[in-house]
């Protein structure tokens, strides 16, 4: 049986944290793809750092689902199946509209009024990493307003794990000239300004969904 380790120091703890943080970014970024292997040595020569803090930032992200790492082999970038990504889209589509309720009556003016910029800049938007990032800030702009225990981290975990998907989704939309997702961000906008809580709630649920259903046309986005 294998001892549990000494607590470690400080230090390590910090530098596990910073390379989690790098390395989750870039997973987001895609810069690596579902499947890619993540070697340990790498990431240690790449941050200067020992091998404890890369195994501790691995151990971070496994936590998240965003790394699967496998005893004695090594450590690679979580795929998500099908069914998988059906189950957490369907999980978004009943939290995010509660986690959206809790926000509205505590936006600000000038945070809605942000909201609409980031809708404007993403129906402008002709690159698909750039509407990726705007599309993002508007989302979590719009829960970011409300402290939660469970929910807003439930939320950006579910985000976090789907950011490949959605990418794939992305392009799908464009590449057939779907605009129906800048319609969606307008209504969502336009409703959050009234504090139209059941609107919000009924658009952003839908938003969600239409993604949902458009992923399982495409199943060829989860093959490997």
């Amino acid at each position: 049986m294998l001892e549990t380790p000494a607590r470690p120091p400080v230090a390590h703890g910090a530098a596990g944290a910073r390379i989690a943080t790098e390395l989750r970014d870039a997973i987001l970024a895609g810069d690596y793809e579902p499947g890619a292997r993540i070697r340990q040595e790498d990431l240690a020569g790449r941050h200067g750092a020992s091998r404890l803090p890369v195994r501790e930032a691995l151990r971070m992200l496994e936590a998240e689902g965003l790394v699967t790492l496998v005893a004695n082999t090594g450590a690679w970038v979580s795929t998500v199946s099908l069914a998988e990504c059906e189950e957490m889209y369907q999980i978004r589509e009943r939290v995010e509209p509660l986690l959206l309720r809790y926000n509205v009556p505590l936006l600000s003016e000038g945070a809605i009024d942000q909201l609409q910029l980031l809708a404007d800049a993403m129906e402008r938007s002709s690159d698909v990493e750039q509407f990726l990032r705007l599309d993002r800030d508007f989302h979590l702009s719009c829960y970011a307003a409300a402290e939660t225990a469970v929910l807003g981290e439930t939320v950006l975990r579910l985000w976090n794990r789907t950011q490949h998907y959605r990418r794939a989704f992305t392009r799908v939309f464009r590449s057939e000239g779907d605009r129906s997702v800048h319609h969606e961000h307008q209504l969502l906008v336009s409703a959050i300004r009234r504090r139209d809580l059941d609107e919000a709630e009924r658009v952003l649920a839908g938003h969600i969904r239409r993604t949902r259903l458009e992923l399982e046309r495409h199943p060829q986005v989860f093959e490997s």
